[in-house]
């Protein structure tokens, strides 16, 4: 599934990502990734440390 991809890249790159650079690190749709997003923020699993930009908690 896109949310574990979008997860998963935003781990990789270890610093706080746009909706749109996630995108295109994961190769994804933004449109999907803001759906994973939704997920792993209803989760837990993702901060934002400044506005609009997310990384993983």
């Amino acid at each position: 599934m896109s949310t574990e991809k979008v997860f998963e890249t935003m781990k990789a790159t270890g610093k706080p990502m746009k909706a749109g650079e996630i995108a295109e690190a994961a190769g994804l749709d933004k449109k999907e990734v803001d759906k994973a997003m939704k997920v792993l923020k209803k989760e837990g699993r993702i901060e934002s440390p400044k506005v609009c930009y997310w990384q993983p908690k």
